[in-house]
């Protein structure tokens, strides 16, 4: 397929998927069930970090969480008792289990103590001027994170960083939430100081064998550098919003099994 016409075909495809009817099967449905910024920046946080595997299990495992919270979870990460923090212990998701999940809690406590947006935990580098990459953002926020006392070494699977060569699929996708604004009512854009333009597409084993399929991608590997070159790719065809084709990518991979 020529250049142009395969533009053609992934916006086809990305206008397909990104639309409302998309929300309802997507975690991203999660923070969707909230109106409260904090309170989306958590759901989505959470959401994200269990989205690997069934993607109804993900949705339920989430939403159960966030009933645990009492549907508050700002509020209940900042001002929870310790009879509150019990009635989580026999939460557990795949390899994500109570230990990990009181760990996100005390971060996410002291976080939001100091900073009004969990965008700011991803604002922390050195060089947070026009230079600033999404790479060097996920490099400190994993720094960030597990800056606390008592770190359980568990617990440090479950954030991952592009400095160990991870794709940080899930991280990725969160931004992509957060940031990407456009009219279409799936992605939040509630964040201002990272810019669309500046996101990495989110890529798995689904994506990457799309991408493989049109020769936009041809490293083997499915690491951080993979990621890198297919957003590089998808800058050219739209340089302001290359991961909206994230769209395209998961919907033919995952929905099409193309």
């Amino acid at each position: 397929m020529k250049p142009a016409s395969l533009k053609a075909f992934f916006d086809e495809k990305a206008d397909l998927y990104n639309r409302p009817a998309f929300i309802k099967d997507d975690p991203i449905c999660v923070p969707h069930d909230f109106s409260k910024k904090q309170d989306i920046e958590i759901a989505g946080f959470f959401a994200s970090i269990f989205a690997w595997g069934n993607r109804t299990t993900i949705i339920s495992k989430s939403r159960e969480l966030m009933q645990l919270m009492d549907r508050r979870p700002h509020e209940f990460c900042l001002h929870h008792s310790d009879a509150e923090l019990k009635k989580l212990l026999g939460f557990k998701h795949r390899t994500f289990n109570s230990t990990d999940l009181l760990y996100f809690i005390a971060f996410l406590q002291f976080h939001y103590s100091r900073y009004d947006s969990l965008e700011d935990a991803f604002l922390m580098g050195p060089d947070q001027g026009a230079s600033s990459t999404v790479e060097n953002n996920l490099i400190h926020f994993h720094e960030y994170f597990f800056s606390l006392e008592h770190v359980p070494l568990r617990t440090k699977k479950h954030i991952a960083t592009p400095y160990k060569g991870s794709t940080c699929k899930r991280l990725n996708m969160f931004l992509r939430w957060m940031v990407r604004s456009d009219t279409k009512g799936v992605d939040f854009g509630l964040w201002k100081k990272i810019r669309p333009a500046q996101l990495v597409c989110p890529i798995d084993l689904h994506v990457a064998r799309v991408a493989k399929r049109f020769h936009i991608l041809e490293r083997k590997q499915i690491d951080w550098q993979a990621a890198m070159e297919l957003t590089a790719y998808l800058h050219t065809l739209d340089p302001q919003d290359p991961v909206k084709y994230d769209f395209a990518l998961f919907g033919l991979g995952v929905i099409e099994k193309y």
